[in-house]
């Protein structure tokens, strides 16, 4: 018998590898190893970026825009020029096209976090919420308040006077009285008798009414502020008053 001898298996390049398999007639068919791979295999592509192929009743445009493209139509076009040609319009089913990486989900607005922005913003923001509006200034229903208001009110209409006139002149005319009615001097004879605070007969109160406040000669606030308008008429100031006027 011949020496046995060791038998090197033969090396192989990956590309050739295959099982030879028999069949009936006794020819060799070879079969290529699936999955086979080597060292100089091509690069797999970008995970952003794949192809699509063109079908009846595309546009650059719809393509781009289903699949996201970023840049549009055109940076799908430029990619492509290769493959389309001089005319962006001119593209037809069966044509392979590189779509590229796919647009990026919309940025965030770009905000400038400077403080002087930032106080820009509060005030802007303050701006928009409508200010609230200012409490109504409310006034004691007694003598004290029914002075007080009637000052606010001479004061939005240019008419002089004091709190110590007023009240020195109220107090001699009706005592403090809002009711207070003269039905024995001349203007009663006459058929105006003088009334309320500070004694004003009709005619005179209807002269020198004050806008805004009522039209009732007896509502303190009104005979105040009406006859004090007289009296800065008369005598420039209700202060000048220290007797019958």
């Amino acid at each position: 018998m011949p020496a046995k001898g060791k038998h090197r298996r033969p090396k192989s390049r990956s590309l050739n590898r295959g099982i030879a398999a028999a069949g009936t007639g006794g020819a060799v068919l070879v079969l290529p190893v699936l999955g086979a791979t080597s060292a100089g295999a091509a690069p797999k592509p970008a995970a952003d970026a794949s192809t699509y192929v063109v079908v009846a009743g595309d546009s650059l445009s719809k393509i781009a825009r289903e699949h996201s493209v970023s840049g549009g139509w055109k940076k799908l076009y430029e990619d492509n020029r290769g493959v389309l040609g001089g005319d962006p319009k001119l593209i037809h089913p069966g044509l392979k096209l590189t779509l590229g990486a796919k647009g990026a989900a919309e940025p965030a607005k770009k905000t400038d976090a400077s403080p002087a922005s930032a106080e820009r913003a509060d005030r802007s923001e303050r701006a928009a919420v409508p200010a609230a509006a200012p409490a109504k200034k409310t006034y004691a229903n007694n003598l004290d308040g029914w002075i007080r208001e009637s000052l606010d009110i001479m004061a939005q209409h240019g008419i002089p006077g004091s709190y110590e006139g007023i009240y020195r002149n109220v107090m001699r005319e009706s005592s403090g009285n809002p009711l207070a009615i003269n039905n024995w001097d001349s203007n009663a004879v006459a058929g105006t008798p003088s009334k309320g605070l500070l004694q004003v007969i009709a005619p005179t109160f209807a002269a020198y009414h004050v806008p805004g406040t009522s039209l009732d000669s007896y509502d303190p606030v009104a005979n105040i502020t009406a006859a004090c308008n007289y009296a800065a008429d008369r005598y420039g100031s209700i202060d000048n008053v220290n007797g019958p006027y």
